[in-house]
């Protein structure tokens, strides 16, 4: 008898309970993430009742493999022009929760006695709200279009990468097993490089790749091709020292940026779906019920701190930022909870070996509490609202509303703060990636060249190449910007202007002579004068090429092209312009989505007639069919199914639209329902012994006429009659197929509906 392998079996075991449990869950109204977690705790070795896993490790493989998917997903979602836009609340705010909650978990962990290391890991697992929670909560709430919904996307998209980045540094602080200011710093600085190249890189090379290939990607290609790119940076990330799961994020925030990006995060969410249910399942097999138990009190002492200290501090934050008064108080309320950053943190904190293995169960619990008091929190941020401003002081108000008022005023920026800010970029990003590409080149592809041409030669073609790759960007340090608006002005305002604009290109300059100086130095032997005089005359030929000048401005025409060619499909699909809408949230109003769903009771009606201003006090500024945009429709404008209407309104005009259309949508279900029941069906009838149909034909028994009933067909013996004539006569022992609705044919196999009724 063949013999499965336990891999199999194991795996049989975590989706079964993890199916059985998470129906459950979903009935419950829970989030399926705790689903997941109870099913480990069933199917882990300390329920010894139940069959349950028997090869641990090998599932911990399937773990790492889940956030690997799960990382690439949160990155596919993330994108780091999304960071750019989320503006100065959501920095301001993930700011001010990240450093209060880390503070808060290290004194907390102190407090208990757990150790300094511990404290450490147990600070940055309190730091991160849970993004799959409250999208799911929001979701099922209706609460997406709420004003404070915007404001919690963007403090979650901002922690997002303070995860990453809070990974990297933790895993520092683990090795070195002490914490080193200029230690933390090389790590800062070295991720900094590493993303930049990476993100410069991926966005100048994949969507080209993507554009070109796209003929050939169908939904399977397309799949097997990102997770093959997914997996490529996570051997990179490896290979540069940093964690699989940073590589995962990496790609997936670079794949954000493609065209091609809902698509491939729609292909992907199944993967992630799978490996991200394993994974919380083995969360949950790491639990022991007995040691839970044992630490029930550092338990609630812990969830007390996450709930409050969160509620503080991101209120805070987004008061600080410029917001409302409620607007921080139901951001701070909405993101009272741990959760997958929470795990995964643990989960690297035991495989460092640097953390006992008492914090994970617990953090675990923490998440799993703190989750489900979730929705509660967020419906009781409106009466803390109210009772806020009942306590408040009328002159802490008043500064409060002028505080939130200036903070929107837009500042005005002089030419020289334009002018160094720009440059800061360019040179900063483009310094990044020629340090990047010459360290790869001179560890990695000069080994190889000089392995085939040894010598001299070997060297010099090896200079030749890495000049070649590195020289449009080295010109576009020095030369970008010089003619720019802000340039030129500041030349022609003052000449008191003009010897910090040439100081500036100057150093550029001599940055540019240094980058060159890289591998002049490793690859020639030569006295340090002569390698100078080398380096400046190849600069001063990078920067003079006419050649170079093309090429650098096609390249930087490429990369801008691809960055922005995601944003232009969307500008062109989009309803509105983005600006604008941006310009209305300041002002309590909202653009938001609502589609046509089929068989809505709205559908074929005109706008006039379901008069949408007048019942709910909104707007239908649009209305998006297929890849139809009908701008300010007229009142003559019908609906029909998958349109979606692009409305406008505040917060509660928005919420009372959402309901109005959920209640005439249950209002037509439940006619839907009664018409359903009357569903045109075939069914079978015997005319037995007895029946007043025997001796009378199809026109005479009224089938048709009273019972509103069609014969299709008789079987008498072993013949068949189909669509027999009205002068049909039934006989005993026919088998009679009629087509009507189902009562009526229920009645008729009833002998409830004859001739002559």
């Amino acid at each position: 008898m063949s013999q499965i392998p336990t891999l199999i079996s194991d795996l049989a075991v975590i989706l079964i309970s993890a199916g059985l449990v998470t129906l459950l869950f979903k009935k419950l109204k829970q989030p399926v993430v705790l689903g997941y977690i109870v099913a480990g705790i069933l199917a882990g070795p300390s329920i010894e009742e139940i069959p349950t896993v028997t090869d641990v490790e090998s599932i911990r493989i399937w773990a790492d493999i889940g956030v690997i998917f799960l990382l690439f997903a949160l990155g596919l979602e993330f994108s780091f022009k999304k960071l750019v836009k989320v503006g100065g609340t959501a920095v301001i705010g993930a700011i001010t929760v990240v450093i209060g909650m880390m503070t808060l978990g290290y004194a907390t962990g102190l407090l208990l006695g757990w150790g300094q290391m511990n404290s450490l890991f147990l600070g940055g697992m309190l730091s991160m709200s849970s993004t799959t929670i409250i999208f799911k909560a929001f979701d099922d709430m209706g609460l997406q279009n709420q004003r404070f919904a915007g404001v919690v996307f963007g403090i979650l998209v901002v922690e997002d990468l303070f995860a990453v980045l809070l990974m990297v540094l933790l895993s520092t602080v683990a090795v070195s097993k002490h914490v080193e200011g200029i230690e933390l710093l090389d790590s800062v600085v070295k991720l900094g490089v590493f993303l930049l190249f990476c993100f410069v890189v991926g966005i100048y090379l994949l969507p080209s790749f993507l554009k070109k290939a796209k003929s050939f990607l169908n939904d399977e290609t397309l799949l097997v091709v990102s997770i093959g790119l997914c997996l490529g940076m996570v051997i990179i990330a490896t290979k540069a020292g940093f964690s699989s799961a940073l590589g995962a994020f990496v790609m997936g925030s670079i794949l954000a940026e493609t065209v091609e990006a809902e698509r491939i995060e729609r292909l992907v969410k199944p993967v992630k779906d799978l490996f991200g249910a394993i994974f919380f399942v083995s969360v949950g097999m790491l639990i022991d019920p007995q040691m839970l138990w044992e630490y029930k009190w550092p338990i609630l002492l812990i969830t007390f701190v996450v709930m409050v200290g969160q509620i503080l501090f991101a209120s805070f934050g987004v008061l600080l930022s410029g917001q409302p008064l409620k607007i921080a108080i139901q951001s701070g309320f909405s993101l009272a909870q741990i959760g997958e950053f929470a795990f995964i943190i643990a989960g690297l904190g035991l495989s460092l070996k640097v953390t006992d293995h008492f914090l994970y169960p617990i953090v675990v619990a923490v998440s799993v509490l703190t989750t489900f008091f979730t929705p509660y929190m967020i419906r009781l941020a409106e009466p803390a609202c109210r009772l806020a401003d009942r306590a408040l002081p009328e002159r802490w108000k008043r500064f409060l509303e002028r505080y939130a008022s200036g903070s929107n005023t837009i500042p005005q920026k002089s030419a020289w703060h334009k002018l160094l800010k720009s440059l800061a970029r360019i040179v900063g990003t483009y310094t990044a990636v020629c340090v990047v590409l010459i360290f790869i080149w001179l560890q990695v592809v000069t080994p190889v060249l000089l392995h085939y041409l040894p010598g001299w030669r070997g060297n010099v073609l090896s200079l030749a190449l890495i000049l070649m790759l590195i020289s449009p960007m080295l010109r576009a340090i020095v030369m970008k910007k010089n003619h720019s608006e802000e340039f030129q002005r500041l030349w022609h305002d003052s000449k008191y202007n003009r010897g910090p604009l040439v100081s500036l290109i100057i150093l550029r300059i001599l940055l540019c002579v240094a980058l060159v100086m890289l591998p002049v130095a490793r690859l020639l032997n030569a006295a340090v004068g002569i390698l100078l005089a080398i380096a400046v005359v190849l600069t001063l030929f990078i920067i003079f090429s006419k050649r170079l000048k093309r090429r650098s401005i096609l390249m930087e025409r490429q990369f801008f092209s691809n960055l922005s060619a995601r944003e232009v499909e969307e500008e062109r699909k989009s309803p509105i312009n983005q600006r604008f809408a941006n310009h209305l949230l300041e002002r309590d109003l909202h653009l938001a989505d609502f589609e046509v769903k089929q068989n809505s009771p709205s559908m074929g009606k005109s706008l006039r007639e379901l008069n949408f201003r007048q019942k709910c006090n909104v707007n239908v500024v649009t209305i998006i069919r297929g890849d139809q945009r009908i701008n300010i429709p007229g009142g003559d404008e019908r609906l029909y199914p998958f349109d979606k209407l692009v409305v406008v309104g505040s917060d509660n005009d928005l919420e009372h639209f959402r309901q109005y259309l959920e209640e005439r949508y249950k209002q037509s279900s439940a006619e839907r329902s009664a018409m359903r029941r009357r569903e045109i069906r075939m069914e079978q009838i015997t005319i037995s012994e007895g029946s007043c149909l025997i001796g009378r034909s199809i026109i005479q028994s009224g089938i048709r006429d009273k019972a509103a009933c069609l014969v299709i067909g008789i079987e008498r013996g072993a013949t068949s009659i189909k669509n027999p004539p009205p002068d049909t006569v039934f006989e005993k022992g026919d088998i009679v197929w009629l087509v009507g609705e189902r009562e009526r044919l229920i009645q008729l196999s009833e002998g409830q509906v004859v001739a002559g009724d």
